[in-house]
């Protein structure tokens, strides 16, 4: 029956009732972790290859790897990368272990020296302002935060960004950017469609530096490769609109090979391009080519990546699966919550009943089950409904998720209960 329909002595029955089953939970003294979305220890086992000893450690070109140079990586890198980027191998900048590391600076780039010569540094405006989809990616908005930027909550809709109101925000020369995850995107799971990423590249902001930072974490990670969304390319689409310059492209394998010992790109026009090498030669002599070397070893191309993913699905589906089939059964029917259903990322955003979230992670963490924190998906972690959940299934084994799940859903029915009653 919908908790919303129910009158006072059922919902005093229901709320007695999740009462003496979060009791029994608390007392098996459970001690589950469901924060962050982690690859299993099955699924790094998938790369074990990449611990096989090199014996010949020169590139493509012939060059050494072990030696110094290389600034922007090596040939077969910056290929496979322009692959899984859509873009020219030539646009590409190997990184490290993290994409969100090449995020960071160009953002302390664009603060200490501005996007391009002949702009300036965001260091020295009064105000710099930044759009932030959301339900969003937390690490994201803790980036611009910690730069002291102004943070505006944009809607996310099944197709993306509230493009209406990303459109009327860009109209402030303060705004200085847009955070994307367009591909299963974290936490929701949505695909931009073909006209949300055809607007974002017409996007006409009214600062000139204005730049959207296409970060394509999960553009491989489907839970089926038969049924998969598709992405349109961002940067054709620019390049198309006479906007190339307006977007940085970023991915990486930390979740594909090893989440601790991976390799990362970024991809941008030429003019971005020559102005971010002129910085990094200072910054850095180069990243790990041998760890890039080895990785083109183990994926001589993107058909290669693709079929370590297909294994990456298998293993992740039944999880994804399962917290939604618990959901459905246990929450569905009572009317109290809503939730994306995606095929692909690593995570399911969950909307429980205005004024819950907090409530809920509370309960599941004093009963030994550990979420990421209420909030955390909006900018300076504040749920203006208190609703959003992010759900994180990869990293827990199948049966500590059933159990996590299943104390997720009697927190998420007495939290509904208390609520409904004190109203």
């Amino acid at each position: 029956m919908n908790m919303r329909e129910m009158n006072k002595d059922q919902l005093e029955r229901a709320k007695r009732e999740q009462e003496q089953a979060y009791a029994a939970w608390k007392s098996r003294g459970i001690q589950l972790n469901m924060a962050r979305g982690k690859p299993c220890a099955q699924q790094l086992e998938l790369s074990r290859g990449l611990h096989e000893p090199l014996t010949d450690f020169k590139d493509a070109d012939g060059v050494d790897t072990r030696n110094y140079g290389g600034l922007t990586g090596i040939p077969e890198a910056k290929k496979l990368f322009g692959a899984i980027l859509g873009v020219d191998p030539s646009l590409v900048i190997m990184g490290g272990a993290a994409s969100l590391n090449l995020m960071y600076d160009m953002v302390c780039r664009a603060y200490t020296h501005g996007v391009l010569p002949g702009l300036p540094p965001w260091r020295k405006l009064e105000r710099v302002r930044f759009l932030c989809p959301a339900p969003g990616y937390d690490r994201h908005f803790a980036i611009t935060e910690h730069f002291g930027f102004e943070l505006l909550t944009v809607a996310m809709t099944p197709a993306g960004p509230d493009m209406d109101q990303v459109e009327e925000l860009a109209k402030d020369p303060a705004v200085k950017g847009i955070w994307c995850v367009p591909m299963y995107s974290n936490p929701d799971g949505i695909t931009y469609s073909d006209e949300t990423v055809r607007r974002l590249a017409n996007l006409e902001p009214a600062a000139p530096d204005f730049r959207i930072f296409w970060d394509n974490a999960y553009c491989l990670h489907h839970l089926d490769a038969a049924d998969r969304d598709v992405l349109a390319n961002v940067y054709d689409a620019c390049r198309a609109a006479g906007h190339e310059d307006m977007v940085y492209l970023f991915a990486s394998m930390s979740k594909i090979t090893l989440a601790g010992g991976s390799i990362s790109a970024m991809a941008m026009s030429p003019a971005n391009y020559a102005w971010v090498e002129k910085q990094l030669a200072i910054q850095t002599i180069s990243y790990d080519k041998v760890n890039q070397l080895r990785h083109c070893r183990f994926f001589p191309d993107l058909a290669a990546v693709e079929a370590l993913m297909v294994r990456h699905g298998a293993i992740l589906k039944p999880k994804f699966e399962l917290v939604l089939e618990l959901l459905d059964r246990e929450i569905a029917p009572l009317g109290i919550a809503s939730w994306h259903r995606p095929k692909g990322g690593y995570f399911v955003s969950f909307n429980a009943l205005p004024g819950t979230a907090r409530r809920i992670v509370a309960l599941c963490k004093e009963a030994g089950v550990t979420l990421t924190g209420a909030g955390a998906t909006y900018p300076y972690q504040k749920d203006p409904r208190d609703s959003n959940i992010r759900l994180a299934p990869s990293f827990p084994p199948p049966e500590e998720l059933r159990q996590a799940m299943e104390v997720f859903c009697v927190a998420v029915k007495l939290a509904a209960a208390e609520k409904l009653l004190a109203q």
